[in-house]
């Protein structure tokens, strides 16, 4: 498919299926643009995907709203948001809801000071950015995201080992999924769903309540 029409195909998905307004989807819009204008200099994400990144990126990251529940969950962490996919994306899908709170966790210190202007320019108050490795910070949310990050066992330590309190992991995983899941200690293992991703066939989110 075209860049182009991918990238209408994606916007009409955010807002006819996804539920994004147009007040949102003109904030993506403008985060859009700052990225690619920002990925000019630095290297916030592949150029390769640059052409195509409303599904690459931002409905990627989008699709994660179906598997979160702002009414009874009210806290939602980000462990490498990168660029800010997903939890940039999140955070704007939920900024209407008062009591939903974002955390963001990035070392990078380029990533870093694009997301602090982020934040500022889309203005976005339901959002805190920590800087450093995740390890340097108490770990406690509701939700805990993960999109490129680490490999599945080492997602399970992080939760196992760092974080606190009862979480729901979301894990962004490729066509290794299950086999990852085949491998992983059953001590870790709770209740789970593997659903596919609406951007790639080969692609699967985890879907795992925590055991701590």
């Amino acid at each position: 498919m075209d860049p182009s029409e991918s990238n209408a195909k994606s916007k009409l998905i955010l807002r006819e299926k996804l539920n994004f307004n147009e007040e949102k989807l003109n904030k993506i819009d403008l985060f859009v643009n700052n990225v690619l204008n920002y990925n000019k200099k630095y290297n916030l994400i592949s150029s390769s995907t640059e052409n195509d990144i409303w599904c690459r990126h931002v409905l990627d990251s989008a699709q994660l709203v179906k598997y979160i529940d702002s009414n009874k969950f009210k806290s939602l962490s980000d462990l490498g948001t990168g660029a800010g996919f997903p939890g940039i994306i999140l955070s704007i899908f939920f900024s209407d809801v008062i009591s939903f709170h974002v955390k963001l966790y990035e070392k990078s210190n380029v990533k870093i000071d694009f997301l602090k202007e982020q934040i500022q320019r889309l203005n976005l108050n339901n959002v805190s950015l920590y800087d450093n490795d995740y390890q340097s910070h108490k770990l406690s949310s509701d939700y805990f995201v993960f999109r490129a990050f680490k490999k599945l066992h080492e997602i399970l330590r992080i939760s196992r080992e760092t974080i606190t309190g009862p979480h729901k992991l979301i894990v962004m995983m490729g066509k290794s999924a299950q086999d990852q899941l085949n491998k992983a200690s059953k001590a870790d293992i709770n209740k789970y769903k593997l659903v596919p991703s609406i951007t790639s066939k080969d692609s699967k989110i985890l879907l795992l309540d925590a055991k701590n």
